[in-house]
């Protein structure tokens, strides 16, 4: 589960316990891998002290592209792991034991976000089978190479799916969700700064990404009402309002602190929508 399975921290690393899962490798190995412990050193340390190893699997990889797995002899086949510079995957109860090499080659292979090489990864495991159970979750994590110290800033990506017939399909959906909502907040920035060509870049890139989304519809509109182009906003704003008539509400309480800049005439149009 992904509440479990994968830990991150920005500027330190992952750590990856799963099989017969010890929740408690996540977080101790972060602190390991953040005092500067090489990644091997970190699961040869907890997995001799596990009287449970032989049924555990663990990965750990650093910011310096380090990585190191195990999977104990009697974790359920088909079970194994390859470790390589920037990636670890690791596999239980695969019904192939071409899993895993697919996922490691699907990984570097693949180009773009770290977000989207992960996902072809888990794609690839599903095309050689996937799980001999069948599927039900998913998650994915990412975190910044430097830390901050500000969580809200370092996570990137956190997303999970607990129960689904499609996890890898719900994942990808989620994902793109994500960066709707990403372009979204990008947008709300440049308002706040008064970028207003800026702001409607984003709200337009949030709107195409998420398009069935009628709040992405009407902060497309609003950033387009803001760059004088109230007529071209008029049937995004009508769009929104028919899919929820609260979005109507809304548009004169933005104009009363400046995030919507129109004329009472430009309103009372709006209002008869």
């Amino acid at each position: 589960m992904g509440t479990v399975v994968p830990w991150a921290l920005a500027g330190v690393g992952a750590v990856v316990t799963q099989s017969f899962t010890n929740p408690a490798f996540g977080p101790e190995g972060l602190k390991l891998l953040s005092e500067g412990n090489a990644p091997q050193n970190v699961v040869e340390g907890m997995v001799s002290r596990d009287e449970g190893r032989d049924f555990r699997q663990l990965a750990a990889i650093d910011t310096q592209g380090r990585s190191f797995a195990y999977t104990g002899r009697k974790c359920v086949a088909e079970a194994g792991h390859i470790s390589g510079k920037n990636f670890s995957v690791q596999a239980n109860m695969m019904l192939k034991d071409t899993v895993w090499p697919a996922m490691a080659e699907a990984f570097e292979s693949s180009e773009g976000p770290l977000a989207d090489r992960i996902m072809a990864s888990l794609n690839a495991a599903e095309a050689e089978g996937g799980d001999a159970r069948g599927r039900q979750s998913a998650a994915m994590i990412v975190v910044k190479a430097k830390g901050t110290g500000e969580v809200w800033k370092d996570r990137t990506v956190d997303l999970r799916v607990d129960d689904h017939r499609d996890p890898l399909k719900e994942l990808a959906r989620l994902l793109n969700v994500h960066r709707a909502y990403e372009s979204m907040d990008n947008g709300d920035m440049a308002l706040e700064k008064g970028e207003m060509s800026n702001a409607l870049e984003h709200y337009s890139n949030a709107e195409r990404l998420f398009p069935r989304n009628e709040e992405m519809v009407f902060w497309h509109a609003v950033g387009l009402a803001n760059n004088a182009r109230f007529e071209d906003a008029v049937p995004l704003f009508t769009k929104a309002f028919k899919r929820n008539p609260n979005w109507r509400v809304m548009v004169p309480r933005l104009m009363v602190n400046g995030t919507l800049r129109i004329s009472d005439g430009q309103l009372q149009v709006l209002l008869k929508k």
